[in-house]
């Protein structure tokens, strides 16, 4: 079953969700009575239970699941929180003022691209080459599904310009920066600059405002639901602490020099116990094995310097100009590493 799940007797709430889920284009499946309710339950990927039968349905105990929201007219009362509590739902949604949040949160429902991994790409140093590293990444990783490159490093080059991509239209960090609410996964993916699979979330030229941390989560809540893989270019600066924790995966681009191997020393120690990170071993230098006992984390992948690589850039072609030479040996090699690491 792929239809969102409508579970209510009440026909005026019934009307008022089956036109939110239709200008969010969902195709629910209505059930009037608690015993179809149930046998649709586990199939589902969401359900709405109206209130009208919220407290029938709680009774009943269906097995726990995410998904699960509650609307009703007006303000819900305190029956109505407890019902919902003993459902295991998520949200009680009060109509009409929740109209917009739950239209949102139905614009996701059905979208193929689920929960994608995101990966947080850092420089050990100044100069490592994360930026193109990451970009490089995203082009790998649009081969096979979405991928979304998040700029989160306001003076930065702009991945958009790495990428080729700034001519293309789209919403920039400016656009997003006073959003609230609930933001669509899908309404982010289709407003976003992109050319294929492959999207890019940046800077508007000059803008190198601080970002809200409350817009920051919901974007990039967003991004990984609309996407299969999402690559943040992270900034070497304390704002980084907020993306961090959002990343499944981090990796390190590290140049295997002495001071490029002392500054990543530095900013793995800086990194929150629980952080899942490798490092890239870009350049000549120190061997992969020396780099991985002097930082304490795994080389996931190593290159040497690509020739003809600010060409491509330059050319609009992005950082992968072929998947034969160094950096997309790299960049594919990481990727696996971040796959596995993610489902183990």
């Amino acid at each position: 079953m792929t239809a969102l799940l409508l579970i209510s007797a009440d026909d005026l709430l019934l009307d008022e969700l089956l036109r939110l889920a239709a200008a969010a284009g969902a195709t629910p499946e209505v059930v009037r009575d608690l015993s179809t309710g149930l046998r649709a339950w586990s199939r589902a990927p969401a359900v709405v239970v109206g209130a009208d039968l919220l407290t029938e349905m709680a009774r009943l105990g269906p097995p726990r699941r995410p998904g699960v929201h509650v609307a009703g007219w007006g303000a819900a009362g305190e029956e109505v929180f407890r019902a919902a509590l003993a459902l295991g739902a998520e949200h009680v949604v009060e109509l009409p003022d929740g109209a917009s949040w739950l239209t949102a949160l139905l614009t996701d429902v059905g979208d193929d691209a689920g929960r994608g991994m995101t990966v947080g790409v850092v420089g050990g140093s100044g100069g490592a080459g994360a930026t193109t590293f990451a970009c490089a990444l995203g082009q790998s990783a649009a081969r096979s599904g979405a991928t979304l490159v998040v700029d989160a490093d306001p003076l930065g080059p702009g991945i958009d310009r790495v990428l080729g991509l700034e001519e293309q239209q789209g919403v920039r960090w400016a656009d997003l920066a006073h959003t609230s609410g609930r933001l669509g996964a899908r309404a982010l993916r289709e407003a976003l600059p992109r050319q294929g699979r492959l999207g890019v979330l940046t800077w508007a030229p000059s803008d190198h405002r601080r970002l809200d941390p409350a817009v920051v989560r919901e974007v990039l809540s967003a991004a990984a639901r609309g996407h299969q893989t999402v690559i943040i270019d992270l900034p070497r600066n304390e704002s980084a602490a907020e993306l961090v924790p959002r990343c499944d995966q981090l990796i390190v681009v590290v140049n295997p020099t002495v001071t490029g191997i002392s500054s990543a020393v530095r900013l793995v120690e800086g990194l929150a116990d629980g952080v899942r990170a490798g490092v890239v071993v870009r350049g000549p230098g120190a061997d992969p094995e020396t780099v991985a006992r002097a930082i304490g984390l795994p080389v996931i992948a190593e290159m040497s310097h690509q020739r003809g690589l600010a060409e491509a850039i330059d050319l609009g072609l992005g950082p992968l100009r072929s998947r034969r030479g160094p950096l997309a040996k790299a960049a594919s090699a990481a990727l696996g590493r971040c796959v596995l690491q993610a489902v183990a």
